[in-house]
C-alpha cells in the first residue's frame, strides 16, 4: 500500500530533523500536530542537500548532488520517489503549492558551496542567503498559511527577514568550522582572518535588523505556526546574544552553542512570554 510507504516516508523526515537539529526539532514539536509533519519533510529535504555538500568529504559531491537534484525532479514530476525523503517532501510540495522556483533557487545556492569558497559583493552574498534560507522560509509559510494566498504575500518578507537572520547567526556561529573545513566565507567585505569587534558588531546590527523585522511576521501567523515559529526566533536571538557577548577572537577558534538545559528554560520562559502576548 502506498500510504504505508507514505507514512514510513513521513517518520523518515521526522527522524532526520531529530538527529540532525534539535533546536529545530524542539521548536517544531510546538507546532500544531496538524502542519508538523509537513515541516518534518521540507526540512528533511533541505539537510539531505546540504550534507551532500558540506559532509561528503571521500565521496564525489557534484556525481552525488546531480543524482539528488535528478531524483527531486522525478519525485516532484511523479509524484512519488523511492527516495523516501524525497517521496515525503513531493507530498507538501504538491498539498501546499510550492512554486519550483523556490526549489530551484534553494538547489542553486546549495549547488555553490561545492565550489565556492568566498562570496566577495553584497549581492553574491543576498543572492546565496535568498537560496539557501528565504525560501526555506517561505516554503515553511506556505505550510503555516494553509494555502491563504493573500495571508502569504502579506507574510512573505517578514519570513524572508527571519529565514536570513537564522542564517546569519548559523554563519558568524560556524565561523571556524566554516573557514577551517570547508574553506568558505560569506560576509562580503570583511576580513575573517583578522575579525575584531567592529567587524563583529556590524554583522550583528546586520542581523538584528532581521530579527526586528521578522518577529512581527511572528505576531501574525496563524495560531498552528506562532508559538513554534517564535520558539526558534527565541533560540536563535539567545545565540545571537551569546555571540555578541563572545570576544571576536573567540568566535573564530570555537564553536557558541546554546546548552540543552538553557534550550528547555528558553522554552518555558518563551511559553510564558507567548501566553502573556509578551512577544
Amino acid at each position: 500500500m502506498k500510504a504505508l510507504f507514505d507514512t514510513v516516508s513521513y517518520n523518515c523526515s521526522k527522524i532526520v530533523t531529530k538527529n540532525y537539529s534539535t533546536s529545530f526539532s524542539l521548536a517544531t514539536k510546538m507546532l500544531y500536530k496538524s502542519i508538523r509533519a509537513d515541516i518534518y519533510n521540507i526540512y528533511g529535504f533541505v539537510r539531505f542537500a546540504d550534507e551532500i555538500v558540506d559532509s561528503f568529504h571521500d565521496y564525489d559531491k557534484e556525481t552525488l548532488f546531480n543524482k539528488f537534484y535528478d531524483d527531486l525532479n522525478e519525485a516532484i514530476e511523479n509524484r512519488i520517489s523511492l527516495n523516501p525523503i524525497l517521496n515525503a517532501f513531493q507530498h507538501t510540495y504538491h498539498k501546499y503549492n510550492i512554486e519550483k522556483s523556490m526549489v530551484d533557487a534553494f538547489m542553486k545556492s546549495m549547488r555553490l558551496d561545492l565550489n565556492k569558497s568566498d562570496y566577495n559583493t553584497v549581492e553574491e552574498y543576498q543572492n546565496y542567503i535568498y537560496g539557501s534560507a528565504d525560501v526555506v522560509g517561505l516554503m515553511c509559510l506556505k505550510v503555516f498559511v494553509k494555502g491563504d494566498q493573500d495571508k502569504f504575500n502579506e507574510l512573505k518578507s517578514s519570513a524572508m527577514a527571519l529565514g536570513s537572520a537564522f542564517q546569519k547567526v548559523n554563519f558568524l556561529r560556524d565561523l571556524k568550522a566554516d573557514m577551517e573545513g570547508l574553506q568558505r566565507s560569506y560576509f562580503p567585505n570583511i576580513n575573517l582572518d583578522e575579525l575584531d569587534e567592529t567587524s563583529k558588531q556590524h554583522i550583528i546590527e546586520d542581523i538584528e535588523y532581521d530579527f526586528e523585522r521578522g518577529l512581527q511576521g511572528i505576531k501574525k501567523l496563524p495560531i498552528e505556526a506562532k508559538f513554534g515559529v517564535f520558539m526558534a526566533y527565541r533560540y536563535y536571538s539567545q545565540l545571537l546574544k551569546k555571540l555578541q557577548k563572545t570576544p571576536a577572537l573567540q568566535i573564530k577558534n570555537s564553536r557558541i552553542r546554546v546548552s540543552n538545559p538553557k534550550k528547555i528554560e528558553l522554552l518555558m520562559r518563551s511559553y510564558v512570554k507567548y501566553q502573556l502576548n509578551l512577544m
